[in-house]
């Protein structure tokens, strides 16, 4: 059975990922998670606790791992998060662009009409 959702809960389900600039205590779990995989880059679930951790120390009970884990597997099976499967383990990145492209455009490739 597929499940219709209306125009606003489908820009609800599948709105861009809020990426904060800082770790704020006060923010959501979420929040606090999406930024501490930013730190890190790419990761699993337990390295994103242990980002965590450093941030917030004692922020990691077993209510937390398991949120931080079904959390991360949602975002990544909603494309806000890319990830790859290493030695058993899922890894999580924001799949951020960190080098500016130094590569051209081939206008051979262009479509008719676009050069």
């Amino acid at each position: 059975m597929i499940m219709k959702l209306s125009d606003e809960e489908f820009r609800e389900e599948y709105k861009p990922l809020h990426v904060p600039a800082h770790y704020d205590a006060a923010d959501t779990q979420q929040n606090k998670m999406i930024y501490a995989l930013g730190q890190i880059g790419d990761g699993t679930a337990e390295d994103v606790i242990a980002a965590l951790e450093k941030l917030e120390p004692g922020i990691s009970d077993e209510q937390h791992r398991a949120f931080v884990t079904v959390t991360l597997k949602s975002l990544f099976e909603h494309g806000h998060l890319t990830g790859s499967e290493h030695n058993g383990q899922m890894h999580y990145n924001l799949n951020k662009i960190t080098q500016a492209n130094d590569g051209a455009t081939d206008p051979d490739l262009l479509a008719p009409g676009l050069d």
